[in-house]
């Protein structure tokens, strides 16, 4: 398996979420890029949000956001600001 554009824009998509509160989801606007529309459609029906804009996180997409929150973490260990 290998990283495509589509599962990049959508890892894109789920790092913008804010771990911190399972009250604060996110809205993609119809004036986002269509990749970033289309990602967040797909995280939708992977049912790993609760709406097809955005919304909120499901159980399963808060594991997925942290998981690749972890991930952007490490792999920018020494990487410039």
């Amino acid at each position: 398996m290998s990283f495509t554009p589509e599962l990049i824009a959508e890892l894109e998509v789920l790092a913008l979420f804010n771990l911190d509160s399972s009250q604060e989801g996110i809205k993609v606007h119809n004036t986002a890029s269509k990749e970033v529309i289309a990602a967040a459609r797909r995280l939708y029906e992977k049912k790993l949000t609760d709406q097809p804009d955005g919304g909120y996180l499901t159980s399963l997409g808060h594991d997925a956001a942290e998981n690749v929150q972890v991930l952007l973490n490490i792999l920018n260990v020494g990487e410039p600001a």
